[in-house]
């Protein structure tokens, strides 16, 4: 009597031919082979080829693999813990305006040379230079998920660049250009504005600071929470935890931009939180960015609000803080340049705060505006 094969199991069907299956590492749903064999040899043959594969750890789901890129998107974008509200739905977006045509597409099918057609016929369309950039890095992020779930051997995402965009250059407003922005823009957001650009705070940080996150005595503030608005739902606007540990951190405010913080949190701040709206609510970030639009207008400077916090990272640099220091003001954290930056000294921070304040007076054109600058 033959011994019946240890892996798998072949059975003649009623069409003569023969079916070969398997249960797959992991699983206890029996899988078929994707095609029937003539020979019961060669059904034997497809087994063991597949529990060869299985012991070298290079076997591959055909059924998994047969999933479509578009179904597949949707469950990595529902199921990573690392997405954000934002990026997630710029990802919607971006997989309706441009990876559309890849949508159908079943994974294994999903070659470099068809990513590559795609990449070239986004190109040739109307879409933008960033926004086809921000889709072909979510493709080769969901493709590497595929590939560590087992269902594809190697991302088929392999266009050098393709993910990046080079940037123009930030604008960087002079001290007096701030002090003007700080004359023009409503009262109860000039504040808002010398933090963005003399302490490199980001909206999100701003709009979610408290009272309490502000220590007068040791002239900081500690940023604590990001206040996130999905696009397409304010109403769920929440605070969270900052994308890394860096990003909690305590930023010694300049000398000279203490007065009005200390005058924002008399006339200004709300019972727990430092910016709040008209009505008492949470600031919006997106009142504040109209109010900084309108006041930008008024002073004639083309720049974006976050363009502040790059004016503030650069006239701290002039100041002489190294890349640690301006990575710790900052909130910045990656690990390569964990590797590559030594830790700044948290005594630094302070001496930086305070050649701000030299630089602003020194230069004598950053004086604040008399009437929000008289009290001490």
């Amino acid at each position: 009597m033959a011994k019946r094969r240890q892996f798998g199991y072949v059975r003649k069907l009623p069409s003569g031919r023969y079916q070969a299956s398997f249960i797959p590492p992991g699983s206890t749903i029996r899988q078929t082979a994707p095609d029937t064999f003539r020979t019961k040899t060669d059904a034997n043959r497809w087994l063991a080829l597949v529990e060869a594969d299985i012991s070298r750890g290079t076997w591959l789901d055909d059924r998994a693999g047969a999933e479509t890129f578009g179904n597949y998107a949707r469950a990595v974008l529902r199921d990573s813990p690392k997405i954000g509200v934002r990026w997630r739905e710029t990802c919607e977006r971006n997989m309706r305006l441009h990876l559309a045509p890849l949508l159908d597409t079943p994974l294994r099918t999903l070659s470099p040379a068809a990513v590559r057609q795609w990449h070239a016929a986004a190109l040739r369309g109307d879409g933008g230079r960033t926004s086809i950039s921000q889709s072909y890095r979510f493709m080769r992020m969901v493709m590497n998920t595929a590939v560590r779930d087992g269902i594809i051997a190697r991302n088929p995402c392999q266009i050098p660049g393709a993910g990046t965009v080079k940037s123009v250059e930030r604008p960087v407003a002079t001290p007096a250009e701030v002090v003007a922005l700080v004359e023009a823009i409503t009262p109860r957001y000039r504040t808002a504005v010398l933090i963005a650009a003399w302490c490199g705070l980001r909206r999100g940080e701003i709009a979610g600071l408290r009272v309490s996150d502000v220590d007068l005595t040791s002239h900081t503030i500690t940023v604590r929470k990001n206040r996130v608005e999905p696009l397409h739902n304010r109403e769920k606007a929440h605070d969270k935890d900052p994308k890394s540990e860096a990003g909690k951190r305590t930023i010694t405010i300049p000398p000279h931009v203490v007065p009005l913080v200390r005058l924002h949190l008399e006339q200004h701040a709300g019972n727990e939180r430092l910016f709040i709206s008209r009505d008492g609510s949470p600031l919006r970030g997106n009142t504040l960015y109209q109010a900084f639009v309108r006041a930008r207008k008024k002073v004639g400077i083309d720049m974006s609000f976050h363009d502040l916090r790059h004016t503030g990272q650069t006239l701290a640099a002039q100041t002489g803080a190294t890349l640690a220091d301006l990575m710790k003001r900052l909130g910045h954290s990656t690990m390569a340049a964990a590797r590559r930056y030594l830790h700044a000294v948290d005594g630094r921070d302070r001496e930086i705060a305070n050649a701000l304040s030299d630089l602003a007076a020194h230069g004598d054109v950053a004086r604040l505006p008399r009437h929000i600058t008289m009290r001490s």
